[in-house]
Formats: structure tokens, sequence, C-alpha cells
């Protein structure tokens, strides 16, 4: 452990006097969501230049493409989902490719929306949905869900966009806190971003969890109503990051800095109110998301429109760039995924080589070298601030004991080989 230590914190120190660098190519791939803005941004505002970088950004459609790019050396970075790199150091349903997190690209920006015909069980009706109380929609939805298995119907459908995402363990966490089990209670799926509205409209799927500008899109085409939020579930936690190889980082220490301090600039322009219309309109550009400036302004304002025909309402900090201390990677955060891989049956190894791997990953010396300073608590006063959390349901994350908190969540995967539950 010494020795891994001394190596981080040696390519760390490569990075406070970076050479200077000259039109440096940089390919990073990215999926059509509103949470890449700050690559985007970095891009088109001339942050990354004065960095002495040219971004290539490359656009994908799933996050097995990205996963699967960033491994086998196309992309030297990308737009990834925060648990991605974790999974894929343990060698999660793939190669074995350690990957580090160095910068967070936001906080927020994920909802949940279901078939109309589901939302009508949630209380509030059209417009008054209680997004500030997720506990309540997932008790109701968990007696709409009963009441259709009793009347015969099928397990609903719920769509997420990769087994190691915020997505399926927020999703899960909601369902499981209003008394189902997502592994037998429901039918979950994955399904890519840019296709979750059409998979609602062929009735593929009853429901998504997915980030934006996705579930705006399916309220607006009146497939369904928005009943649940990421910055409700877990408040200030991290949703996409910038990833890549292990190795990358460590070959690469002034072109690592270079990006950081550009993304850090794009993330600080994005979060200023006074820039969404314009952010709007470029992130709606037909090579990067493709969608109307107007829905992707909702998330942005940080005021949906969770039901066809309604007003917006306000969904405060719904997305996060560069506030709270955004985007500096939290190993406190890393565990508590590690914690959710350990939940659902996804690794059945030594639960502390499983957390290793998690610290691992995320490194937040990297982003304090490069831009010269610590990070800032992300929420002030509340738990985070002391190095832990709390979800919805107010059970707190300790990273000291992350076994211990997951003994107080009775919903969890069967061990293998054990009959399940009753």
């Amino acid at each position: 452990m010494q020795e891994s230590e001394d190596h981080a914190s040696a390519a760390a120190a490569a990075l406070v006097a970076p050479a200077t660098l000259s039109g440096t190519l940089l390919r990073i791939g990215f999926i059509p969501l509103v949470d890449c803005a700050p690559l985007i941004v970095a891009h088109e505002k001339g942050f990354a230049a004065a960095e002495g970088l040219r971004l290539d950004l490359v656009r994908e459609t799933s996050w097995a493409n990205i996963r699967d790019r960033v491994a086998l050396g196309h992309f030297d970075a990308a737009h990834m989902l925060a648990p991605m790199t974790i999974a894929a150091t343990l060698g999660l349903g793939h190669l074995k490719a350690p990957m580090v997190t160095p910068f967070v690209l936001n906080l927020g920006g994920n909802a949940i929306a279901i078939t109309t015909a589901l939302a009508d069980a949630i209380p509030g009706g059209p417009g008054e949905r209680p997004l500030h109380d997720p506990l309540a929609a997932a008790r109701a939805f968990a007696q709409a869900v009963r009441t259709r298995a009793k009347a015969g119907a099928a397990a609903p459908a719920l769509a997420m966009v990769y087994p190691f995402s915020g997505q399926n363990y927020e999703l899960r966490y909601w369902l499981a806190a209003g008394g189902l089990d997502p592994d037998r209670d429901v039918r979950m799926v994955v399904v890519p971003p840019p296709f979750m509205v059409d998979a609602m409209k062929t009735g593929q799927v009853d429901g998504i969890c997915v980030g934006a500008p996705w579930p705006s899109l399916a309220v607006d085409t009146g497939l369904g109503a928005i009943v649940g939020v990421k910055s409700e579930i877990w408040p200030y936690a991290p949703e996409k990051v910038v990833g890549m190889r292990e190795a990358w980082a460590e070959r690469h220490p002034s072109e690592l800095a270079a990006l950081i301090r550009a993304l850090d600039r794009a993330a600080a322009w994005c979060d200023d109110r006074d820039n969404a219309a314009e952010l709007a309109e470029m992130l709606g550009r037909a090579h990067y998301l493709d969608v109307a400036a107007d829905v992707i302004a909702r998330s942005l304002t940080h005021a949906l429109v969770t039901d066809t025909g309604a007003p917006a309402v306000p969904v405060p900090d719904y997305i996060l760039f560069h506030g709270h201390g955004a985007n500096r990677p939290e190993t406190a955060d890393a565990l508590w995924f590690a914690s959710q891989m350990l939940r659902w049956g996804q690794v059945t190894d030594d639960p502390e080589a499983v957390f290793a791997a998690a610290r691992r990953s995320v490194r937040p010396d990297l982003y304090d070298a490069a831009l010269g300073r610590g990070g800032t608590a992300r929420a002030a006063g509340s738990v985070a601030a002391k190095g832990g959390f709390a979800l919805f349901d107010g059970i707190p994350f300790d990273p000291a004991d992350p076994l211990g908190y997951l003994a107080r969540h009775a919903v969890r995967a069967a061990a293998p080989g054990a009959e399940p539950a009753d």
C-alpha cells in the first residue's frame, strides 16, 4: 500500500509544474447528455486552447462503446459514468483495464420518468409530483406495482443506462426503500441514453432513469411523467466524470493537468446562469445532443416540466457543474458506489479488494495538484462535510465502515447459490 501511495504522490507531483503545450491533440468520447457540457464548452469557448490543447470530441451512442474505446486506447479520455472507472479497474463485465477519475463533470442531473398510467398512482397529480419526497414517491410506486401484480400484469420494465452507473444504483436504492426488490418485483434493463424515449414509445419499457434531456423529452412526447430526481435521491452526488486509463494518466501528466485546468474554467462557465441560453443552444447543435435548446434549458435553469402540458416546477440544484465543490473526486463517493456493487451481487470478491479498487480509481490528488488547491466541502454543515453523507432515507454512509452501512439494508441480492428470501 505504501508503494502505491508513493507512486500516486509522484504522479501528482509531476502536475505541479506542467510543460508548456502547443496544440496537443486529445481524443475524447462523449454521450449526448447535458452533463457532457464542460467538455463541449472547454472546446467551443477556447478554454482548452488556452491550455495548449486541441480536443477531438467524438460522439458515441452507448456507455459500453465508451468503456471499450477507452480500454483499447481509441480515446485518451472520455465522459464516463462515475462508477465506470471502479468497474473497469476490477475487470467487471469486461477486460480488466485500470482507470482513474481525476475530475467530476457534474453533480445530479438524472431523473426517473414512468408511464402516465403508473405515474397516476403517485400522489400530487400532474405538475404537483412530490419530487422533494422520494420516499413517498417510492412507496406509492411500489403500491402501484403490487396492485398490477395482483391483477396478473407483468412486472414493469425499468430502463437504466449501464449496469455500473449511478442510474442503476439510485433507481435500485429508490425501489428498495419503497419496499420493492429490484431483482424480483420489476425487470431492470439496459438502454443507451439516446434510445430511452424510443424504448418508452414502443412499449419496451415502463420507466427510465437517465440524465437530461431525455426524461424531459419523454414528458414532451406525452409518454410519461417525471416522479423522481437524483438531486433529491442523493443530494450533491457525482454523476459523470472524466475517466481515462491509469497508464495514460501516468504517461501524460502535463496534458492531464492542462485538461483539468481547462475543464475547471469550463465548468464554472456552465454554472453561470447568465450563460444558460448560450449553453443550451450550443449543446443542442446536431453534432452534440441534437435536441431543442428550450428542452435543454430546463435542466440548466433547474426548472422541470414533470407532466405533459403542466407548468415547470423549480428543482433546486438539479444539476451542478462547479458549485458545491462539484469537480473534486471524493473517495467517500467511490466507496458508496463500491458498496452498491456488493449489495446487488455484481461482484463477489473480498469486499476489501473491492473498496481498494474504489480508492485506487478516484484521484483527488491529481485534481488538487493540477489546480494548486484542495477541494471544498460539497455541502457545508452536512454529513458530506465530515467525510460521509446520507441519501434520502437518512441512513448515514460512513466511508470508514461501508460494510456496516450495507448491513443496514435488508433488500439486497441473494448470496450466490442461496434461495431468494420470501
